[in-house]
């Protein structure tokens, strides 16, 4: 199963990794995330700093609608 992660960073910025499997976002959600949160995807080491929160939305978002 493929999604969208957003990790919602500590300046409450977002980032969004889209196409995603389920199993990148459970290495992130299971991670603490007051420390830098670490991951592989696509064969690459990728940090992504101190995250307040971590969300999974299955499928894709649609940005067209106005999010």
């Amino acid at each position: 199963m493929r999604g969208t992660t957003l990790l919602i960073n500590e300046d409450h910025t977002v980032t969004v990794l889209e196409n995603i499997s389920r199993d990148v976002y459970e290495v992130l959600a299971c991670q603490d995330v007051t420390q830098e949160l670490y991951c592989t995807i696509d064969d690459r080491e990728v940090c992504f700093g101190s995250i307040a929160k971590v969300v999974w939305c299955e499928n894709t978002i649609d940005w067209d609608y106005g999010y």
